[in-house]
């Protein structure tokens, strides 16, 4: 299997660039979208040429905010959205779908905003989380994807040390956040891949940040330990325009 997670700033503004045509192109069995920012009739409306994939919603209460959808080959066994027992969730951050032998999960995590003035409500989703995902674990195997606010180590940004307890999602609580969750029984696909290289999923649409690849690496594909032997390469597609995320692929033999 083919999976993706791709945070696309706007569903209905990616489907006006060609979204439809590379997502049939591109192999992708399962992709999980972030940041649709739109209800589900008009994610629906706005990727009506589509065919061949099963479309999952779960968007915000608010309109034209935060929502995430899921594009699948194969139709899902079940359907969950939010945090269930573990987090209030109206904002359309969190949804799951169950196959036969893994969940698949996209999330995009809050941003804990400018001046941190979000960064407690950061740290409880976190929490909530990662009770969510370890339970969901007891299952059967798991596979988080998406935008998770956090670039989790050094590398995984441009410039770490002016962004350091400054900048949303380089924070030490965030970091501790993610570790919980690697700490939990999951591990991070691609940086278990790559230990030293730099690869970036993020970039500031001010001076040129990705002409100039002054980016932060915030979209991840993490896979319960048990499928450590299962999960096959991982690749950031930079290349890939359209947002200001670019898209993240993992083979997975399921």
């Amino acid at each position: 299997m083919k999976l993706g997670t791709w945070n696309v700033n706007g569903v209905r503004a990616v489907s006006k660039k060609g979204f439809v045509n590379w997502l049939s192109d591109s192999g992708i069995d399962v992709l999980g979208l972030q940041e649709t920012k739109a209800q589900d009739d008009q994610v629906r409306e706005a990727l009506a040429d589509l065919k061949g994939y099963h479309i999952i919603t779960h968007s915000a209460e608010k309109k034209g905010y935060s929502s995430t959808a899921v594009l699948s080959r194969m139709e899902p066994l079940s359907v969950m959205k939010g945090l269930g027992e573990f987090g209030i969730d109206n904002q359309g951050r969190a949804l799951t779908v169950e196959f036969e032998n893994f969940y698949f999960l996209t999330v995009y995590t809050p941003n804990s905003a400018g001046g941190l003035i979000r960064l407690p409500q950061r740290v409880v989703w976190d929490a909530a989380f990662k009770k969510y995902v370890t339970h969901l674990e007891t299952l059967k195997p798991v596979v988080v994807c998406g935008d998770l606010n956090v670039a989790h180590q050094a590398i995984d940004l441009a410039n770490p040390k002016s962004n350091f307890d400054r900048t949303p999602g380089y924070t030490q609580l965030e970091i501790d956040g993610m570790s919980a969750l690697l700490n939990g029984g999951f591990f991070d696909v691609w940086r278990d891949q790559n230990p030293q290289t730099i690869g970036y999923s993020w970039w500031s649409y001010r001076a040129g940040a990705r002409a100039r690849n002054i980016g932060w690496r915030l979209d991840y594909f993490l896979a319960s330990n048990k499928l450590r032997k299962q999960c096959g390469r991982v690749d950031i597609l930079s290349d890939v325009m359209g947002s200001d995320h670019c898209p993240v692929v993992m083979e997975l033999n399921a």
